[in-house]
């Protein structure tokens, strides 16, 4: 069987914009995305993250280094500032190489942010 490359979908909240608080809730969620769809640090191709407009104390790629992601190539970026938007919000987008089908892939949605989907 071939391994394909599939998109990981994760996004948690912060209780407030302090930087080890963000590593905590952002290593949380890696964490759980990588044990959910049994990745290993190989299967790792990239990792894209976001934060909202309201984020300030540090990067969230920060957290994915302290993991043990060294090796990967991690970028952060600032989401859209849309009315309206959940405040203090980590988003992730992790690209993997696995045998999983599209459809066993499992998101991870933590704290505040498990409204924005249903998974």
């Amino acid at each position: 069987m071939n391994r394909s490359v599939r998109a990981v979908r994760g996004a948690t909240t912060l209780e407030v914009d302090e930087a080890e608080h963000l590593i905590e809730r952002v290593t949380e969620m890696l964490t759980e995305m990588i044990e959910r769809n049994a990745l290993s640090n190989d299967d790792i191709i990239s990792v894209l993250f976001t934060a909202t407009p309201d984020v300030h104390s540090t990067f969230p790629a920060v957290a994915g280094r302290r993991l043990g992601l060294g090796d990967v190539p991690l970028i952060c970026a600032q989401e859209l500032d849309i009315d309206g938007a959940m405040p203090l919000c980590i988003r992730v987008m992790m690209h993997v190489e696995t045998l999983l089908f599209r459809d066993q892939v499992r998101h991870v949605y933590l704290h505040e942010a498990r409204s924005l989907r249903d998974d």
